[in-house]
């Protein structure tokens, strides 16, 4: 597998590297420093060091699993994603707002390695790891053509693809999308060299075009314009003439894109349930989060330990000496980049202030107070300070071979780190085990842990978990559902459907409400209340209508009252949205009924075919059948 990603990681290189050549624009002149017979040949050889330390780095993730954070919903339990590259897939990765997202371009790409790997988890991570390895490259080229500084953009480029902050980015496969969005993002920078170089409105249109496929892969790149405005001051140095009204005209069209996406962003996140209230994360607690957070971030930069997959929200306000701290340390931090003026330092400050901005959490979006991922673009303008400050300081001093040497040391403490980091993401266990090892209060955590062990069968294990989930947040509709299915499981259907209810209280999820809609209807049925179930199993599809559950339990009622045509008719829905050994069992019985033995026996060898243990399956089938 290594090799296969180390020869397509080539191929693709030399297109980048052609790309990036001609769409930067270039500061200074660089000439061949004794080791390589030209620059261009030094920067291949650069290029192909910085791509194979990458892939050497994330290569452990081949032997991952998917996590079920989230891949479940993109790709494992995603039947469009499942089809590959059809038309059908296309009209519905552009038409669909689910996940609370409108990414068409992250769909496709999961939906293609869908068709070439289909569901085996290597294929998808070592797609990723490629992509984290060619923004690896490009950050390097365009750094180094606009600066003329190669050897500061080879450190720069090296941290970025060894940092551990990364590694959630990287491996984890549903968050293919900030590597996608980074991608057309970095080629968009390199398209405003190139137009910047000789302007044209053909060369205009690139950078827009690169910028709209980053705004179709995630949203966060949104602050595109803003960004461009930085690189103009540095290091394009095009507002020496005091030019700015026109450099901020010349990034209307780009700012309209801006726009045009945070609607629908707002849009599909409202429709998802993903966006929270005033009422459970005030304005106040929101803007005390950010302030803390922007700091918080800052020293993950610098020590980046205990790291996990979700830092939970707060909620309550913070500490006023801990809010007003960080808010002092980032006015300082704001006064001493403006009062030394050195370029580097001012854009790269404000590049992490503004490429943060989307994700810091002013509108919150899911329960997390801040995320590792968020950092991926935000992080380059603070290893810009780091990189060119170091590099200055040290050339002033004559401790320029001190610095060379300590930094290779923070290579490999990284590259250690961050191999470290990549363990905890092998599977839903270990990476749920290590976020409540190094958070606190993390009832997402416990609610994820505790499906990984549902996934194992250990049964009583997770409804602990569940219910530790419960009592950090008692308005978790998550841990809710999962110990209504507990309770269900055991005979307790009273109790199951009380939790369900106080899911459909708790949230407006379409998913978790589908889930508990159908969950309460199979309770229901249990209790012989079979006008409630019927209600529950259409409540259930009137949100998802190929939801197997309500399919199978509509069925199940349909033939208890003497109507298997109508019966078969349900199975057939459900065994087509997810086929189970179950339910082909149930669909040929129904189809005996009716008189059609032909269709029977096909569906017992779909059966025969899709189970591991047919007689199992009979005996399922039977026991659903009996209540």
């Amino acid at each position: 597998m290594f090799e296969r990603a180390s020869h397509c990681v080539l191929r693709l290189l030399s297109v980048v590297r052609i790309s990036a050549l001609h769409l930067s624009t270039k500061i200074a002149p660089r000439k061949s420093d004794g080791l390589f017979s030209s620059p261009e040949k030094q920067s291949l050889v650069l290029c192909l060091v910085l791509a194979a330390i990458t892939l050497l780095l994330y290569n452990p993730v081949a032997h991952h699993d998917f996590v079920n954070y989230d891949d479940d919903r993109y790709v494992v339990d995603n039947p469009h994603i499942h089809n590959g590259l059809t038309w059908d897939t296309i009209t519905w990765a552009f038409g669909s707002t689910q996940e609370a997202n409108w990414h068409p371009l992250t769909w496709l790409s999961h939906a293609l390695d869908c068709q070439i790997f289909h569901l085996n988890p290597a294929g998808h991570h070592y797609t990723s790891v490629i992509l984290h390895a060619l923004n690896v490259v490009l950050l390097f080229l365009i750094l180094e053509k606009a600066t003329g500084c190669t050897w500061r953009s080879l450190m720069l480029a090296t941290v970025f693809a060894v940092h551990p902050i990364n590694v959630e980015s990287v491996a984890w496969i549903a968050e293919r999308k900030n590597l996608l969005c980074t991608f057309f993002f970095l080629l968009g920078l390199g398209a405003y060299g190139w137009y910047v170089r000789k302007p044209s409105v053909q060369r205009y249109a690139a950078v827009a075009a690169f910028f709209a496929l980053g705004l179709m892969s995630k949203p966060m790149v949104i602050t595109f314009p803003f960004v461009l405005l930085l690189v103009d001051y540095w290091p394009l140095e095009r507002m020496k003439r005091g030019n700015f009204g026109r450099l901020l005209l010349e990034k209307l069209p780009l700012l309209a894109l801006s726009a045009a996406s945070v609607i629908i962003t707002i849009v599909a996140q409202k429709s998802g349930g993903a966006v929270r209230s005033v009422i459970e994360y005030s304005l106040g607690v929101r803007l005390e989060n950010a302030i803390v957070a922007y700091i918080l971030y800052l020293g993950k930069a610098i020590r980046p330990v205990r790291l996990a997959a979700m830092y939970p929200h707060p909620a309550d306000s913070l500490p006023a000496w801990e809010v007003a701290g960080c808010a002092l340390l980032l006015a300082v931090i704001t006064a001493a980049v403006l009062y030394l003026r050195r370029p580097y330092l001012v854009v790269g400050w404000f590049w992490y202030l503004g490429t943060m901005v989307p994700v810091i959490g002013l509108v919150q979006v899911g329960s997390q107070a801040m995320a590792d991922r968020y950092a991926y673009i935000p992080f380059m303008g603070i290893f810009v300070m780091i990189v060119w400050g170091v590099a200055d300081l040290a050339s002033k001093r004559g401790l320029t071979r001190w610095a060379a040497a300590t930094a290779v040391l923070v290579v490999m403490a990284l590259s250690a780190a961050a191999y470290v980091q990549t363990e905890y993401w092998k599977d839903s266990s270990s990476l749920w085990s290590h976020a409540l090892a190094v958070t606190d209060r993390n009832f997402v955590a416990h609610d994820n842990l505790g499906n990984a062990l549902v996934s194992q069968g250990r049964f009583d294990e997770a409804v602990a978990q569940f219910r530790a989930a419960a009592d950090i947040n008692p308005r978790d509709p998550l841990s809710a559902l999962n110990i209504g299915a507990y309770d269900q499981q055991h005979g307790n259907y009273q109790g199951a459907i009380r939790q369900y209810d106080l899911v459909l209280r708790l949230t407006s999820d379409p998913l978790l409400q589908a889930n508990a809609y159908a969950n309460s209807g199979s309770a229901y049925r249990k209790l012989h209340d079979y006008a409630r179930a019927s209600d529950s199993f259409q409540a259930a599809l009137k949100i998802n209508p190929n939801h197997p559950v309500a399919l199978t339990g509509l069925g199940l009622i349909a033939e208890r009252s003497g109507d298997p045509r109508q019966a078969a008719n349900y199975y057939l829905h459900a065994v087509s949205s997810q086929p189970s050994g179950v339910g082909y069992v149930l669909l040929g019985r129904a189809l005996e009924q009716t008189g059609h033995p032909a269709e029977a026996r096909a569906a017992y060898a779909d059966a025969e075919k899709i189970s591991k243990n047919i007689d199992e399956a009979r005996r399922s089938a039977d026991g659903l059948l009996a209540d």
